[in-house]
């Protein structure tokens, strides 16, 4: 069907054909990820967890979201 020489020639062309993307790929996770990780250190300067006081109130916001979603759903509670 095909020589050696054009099987390796095809072979090397779709390896390196891949290995473009995937690099490319890559580099954008882990910019995504270094991205991510500045944006933590922004919210958090000190490094200290959120206070009780702001956890219990975010559950309550996502309480108060989840039930107003429910009534925009026509669900009743």
């Amino acid at each position: 069907m095909f020589s050696p020489d054009v099987t390796l020639a095809l072979a090397t062309t779709a390896l390196a054909g891949l290995a473009m993307p995937v690099f490319a790929l890559l580099h954008g996770w882990r910019g995504w990820l270094q991205l991510k990780h500045r944006e933590l250190a922004a919210t958090e300067p000190d490094g200290t967890p959120p206070s009780a006081a702001a956890r219990i109130e975010i559950a309550d916001l996502k309480e108060r979201i989840r039930k107003l979603e429910a009534i925009a759903a026509g669900v009743d509670l």
